[in-house]
């Protein structure tokens, strides 16, 4: 069976699975997420030497979640080669298949797909997804969407008239990115509708390349689809959009208010991460809906202690019921959730969830004209992340032409990161035509956490803080 026939098969089981699952009570959704948990329990203690060593001499078959410690990025990281249940799978090799851009979205050892994590809580990672759970992603991300317009799909029931455009990091294995070319190579007909286009363009750049293409959906960050409304308002971007997707951020009811305004479309959010790519989706009624069938999510307070149903967690534990090759069991995914017990009025028996996007700020600086120039959050990380590769840091901005970067590595270390940091960002700030912004920033200094508490990793204002903000025997400037 070639690799197209294998993904047709699998697919259409996911699927089926899926759809039928769409309808059922909430207590038979339940009951499949339990059997799903015990089988993966099940096969992670078995065949993961990781989490055989953690079960001990206990019966696999009486192993329950709560027996299971709490997992970090960092944690299973370390142990990777361990940690994985197919042993031809070791990480330095994953790591060179990664450094190599040009297999974004193929596959590793003919079955595997190997997305990279953004290194957001300071430690990226990478996250091997075997067949089943590429086509339960598959199924996910195709089947519970919400239909925006529901006539228009009716008379166009498999999109053979969409054109979509994706506007994301595209230089790099991330989920997103990946699985769109993973699909383009496996369907001609999305290869010939399906568009990638990266958000570090040049604005006036990624307007006109969306003027060819001329998608009727848009699948982006909620930031910057906001920079693309206010380019259609102005009619620099004239596109003939139905739908826009967004994800990855928060999405208040302002912001989809100005975006859908802006394109004169509906837009819909979803929620996933590297780890698990289709984690919820919105109904109709706009409420966001955990694919509980597929995964755990658990809010928990700082001391990993069950949250209260309908209270915040601090942070968030995943496990994904769908993954045998590399189990995330009790995994600590970051998010802050809450899960709400109501039930919703769209019929869906699936729980309602509420998540707190991330907290990074849009940026605006002024060009050598005096002009405004937006600089989308995600932009920024992804330059430091994967031209400088640093990852924990904050990145302030200090008036309408400097911009001050904290890392939080100390030593030389993190002296030759902010050197790396400052070199990466510059051609990219000239390339948006800010090369008159004055670059500083100051090492062993990771910033400051925001109202929430939560340290964002791009701000807009310089938040108040005590002396040791940018000690300057720790600091370095580029002048413009």
């Amino acid at each position: 069976m070639d690799v197209s026939s294998g993904w047709c098969w699998q697919g259409g089981l996911a699927a089926w699975d899926v759809w039928a699952s769409s309808c059922l009570p909430a207590s038979v959704l339940m009951q499949r997420q339990a059997a799903r948990l015990a089988a993966l329990l099940r096969w992670a203690v078995r065949h993961s030497p990781l989490y055989r060593g953690i079960a001990g001499d206990r019966d696999a078959d009486l192993l329950q979640l709560s027996d299971f410690p709490v997992m970090t990025k960092r944690q299973l990281m370390d142990r990777f080669d361990d940690w994985v249940t197919d042993p031809a799978l070791r990480l330095a090799d994953l790591r060179e298949f990664v450094a190599d851009r040009q297999r974004i979205g193929d596959d590793y050892l003919g079955s595997y797909q190997v997305w990279e994590s953004s290194g957001s809580t300071g430690e990226p990672g990478l996250f091997v997804q075997d067949s089943e759970a590429l086509a339960v992603y598959d199924a996910l991300e195709a089947l519970r969407r919400p239909v925006l317009q529901p006539l228009r799909r009716c008379l166009d029931p498999w999109g053979a008239t969409e054109r979509m455009a994706f506007v994301g990091a595209t230089t790099g294995h991330f989920a997103s990115t990946a699985s769109i070319r993973r699909l383009c190579r496996l369907s001609p007909w999305m290869s010939r509708t399906v568009c990638s286009l990266s958000f570090l363009m040049p604005v006036r750049e990624l307007v006109a390349a969306l003027n060819c293409h001329r998608p009727t959906v848009l699948a982006t960050y909620p930031s910057a689809a906001l920079v693309l409304a206010a380019e259609a308002r102005a009619g620099r971007l004239r596109v003939p959009l139905q739908e826009v997707w967004t994800g990855g951020e928060a999405l208040t009811p302002a912001m989809r208010r100005v975006i859908s305004s802006g394109f004169g479309c509906a837009v819909s959010q979803s929620y996933g991460a590297s780890e698990f790519l289709a984690m919820a989706s919105e109904c109709n009624l706009g409420h966001m809906h955990l694919n509980s069938d597929w995964l755990v999510l658990e809010p928990v307070d700082e001391h990993h202690r069950p949250v209260p149903p309908g209270a915040l967690g601090h942070t968030t534990l995943l496990t994904n019921l769908a993954n045998r090759v590399q189990p995330l069991i009790r995994y600590d995914l970051g998010d802050r959730v809450r899960l709400l017990p109501t039930a919703c009025a769209c019929g869906s028996s699936r729980p309602l969830i509420e998540v707190e996007g991330r907290v990074d700020d849009m940026l605006a600086l002024d060009n050598d004209h005096g002009q405004p120039v937006s600089l989308l959050p995600l932009a920024l990380t992804t330059v430091l992340e994967d031209d400088a590769g640093v990852f924990d840091f904050q990145l302030q901005r200090r008036g309408p032409r400097s911009l001050w970067l904290c890392v939080a590595d100390d030593g030389p270390p993190g002296a030759a990161a902010l050197v790396r940091a400052l070199a990466a960002l510059r051609p990219f700030l000239i390339a948006q035509g800010l090369g008159g912004v004055t670059l500083g920033g100051c090492f062993g200094d990771g910033g400051v956490p925001g109202r929430s508490g939560k340290r964002a990793r791009v701000v807009a204002e310089t938040p108040r803080r005590g002396r040791r903000h940018a000690a300057a025997p720790r600091g370095l400037t580029q002048p413009a």
